[in-house]
C-alpha cells in the first residue's frame, strides 16, 4: 500500500533533510534563549551586592549609635576598647 504523494511518504522524495534543518534551527533557538537568560541573570546579579557581614568594627559601632541602638556611654566605652586594640 502506498502512502502520501506518489508513495514517497511524508516528505516526498528527497526532502527528508528539511526536517533536520528545522530541528537544528529549533535547537539553536532554544540554546540561544537559554544562554541569553543566563547572561541576563548574571548581569542583574552583579548590581545587587550581597551583604557579607564584613566591615570595620568602628563603622558598625557608629551605625548602631546613629540608629539609637546604644547610648553615648556605651558608644564611648566600646570605642575606647576598639581604639586600644
Amino acid at each position: 500500500m502506498m502512502h502520501g504523494w506518489g508513495g514517497y511518504g511524508t516528505y516526498g522524495g528527497g526532502y527528508w533533510w528539511m526536517g533536520l534543518i528545522g530541528m537544528a534551527i529549533q535547537m539553536i533557538f532554544w540554546v540561544g534563549l537559554f544562554v541569553l537568560g543566563v547572561y541576563l541573570f548574571r548581569r542583574i546579579g552583579k548590581h545587587a551586592p550581597i551583604e557579607t557581614g564584613e566591615g570595620n568594627a568602628m563603622d558598625i559601632l557608629r551605625e548602631r549609635y546613629a540608629r539609637g541602638e546604644i547610648d553615648t556611654e556605651e558608644f564611648n566605652r566600646r570605642r575606647d576598647i576598639l581604639q586600644n586594640k
